[in-house]
């Protein structure tokens, strides 16, 4: 059961990661400073007050990043890879006494995946805004990007399990808003098509 609440953690901690790297990455050194949760022993260094600091400095540099014009762009196109790396790393921090070769293949898939896919969503949801607002909403997507990666965070510390949910019904949505997104787009262009085959 322990494993499987340390499991439900990573993952959830790996969702946060795909809105915000530094954020969940932040909490979780917090969490393991205060002794609210037990970091693998390879990932103490985590928990010191050393990497709350520097962490810290990180989060809020890359919060206020995002809301400059055309650096939260230049940001999306390394976020994927960083959010991947963060959530294997966030993932395999909280598994508890595991095989090194299992738990590094599930931090990588289950963690690394999870933190990818949201990601990706995310990436294309402020090319979205930028396309159709000239980049004015974009202050909107990055607020509500940083407010969901705080919350599923310390819902993930709190409540590992119905993080877990959250988290499947959030991609769900995700990718339905992305689907219907191009599905709308998609017929727009058919009369031009039409017209350049006649």
């Amino acid at each position: 059961m322990e494993i499987f609440l340390s499991i439900c953690l990573g993952i959830g901690l790996s969702a946060s990661a795909g809105f915000r790297v530094f954020i969940p990455l932040l909490l979780l050194s917090f969490a393991g400073y205060m002794g609210w949760i037990p970091l693998a022993e390879d990932w103490q260094w985590a928990g010191s007050l050393t990497a709350i600091i520097v962490l810290g400095v990180a989060a809020v540099v890359e919060v206020l990043a995002y809301y400059i014009p055309y650096v939260d762009n230049l940001l999306d196109t390394i976020s994927i890879p960083l959010a991947t790396v963060a959530g294997t790393a966030v993932m395999v921090s909280v598994i508890g006494d595991m095989d090194p070769v299992y738990s590094w293949t599930l931090a990588i898939i289950a963690g690394g995946g999870t933190a990818a896919a949201v990601s990706t969503t995310t990436t294309a949801a402020r090319a979205a805004s930028t396309t159709f607002t000239g980049g004015l909403g974009n202050p909107v997507v990055s607020t509500v990007e940083a407010g969901v990666s705080s919350f599923l965070s310390v819902l993930s510390m709190v409540l590992p399990f119905v993080a877990v949910l959250v988290v499947f019904f959030l991609l769900v949505g995700m990718r339905k808003l992305y689907k219907r997104f191009f599905k709308k787009k998609r017929p727009e262009g058919m009369p031009s098509d039409q017209h350049l085959s006649r």
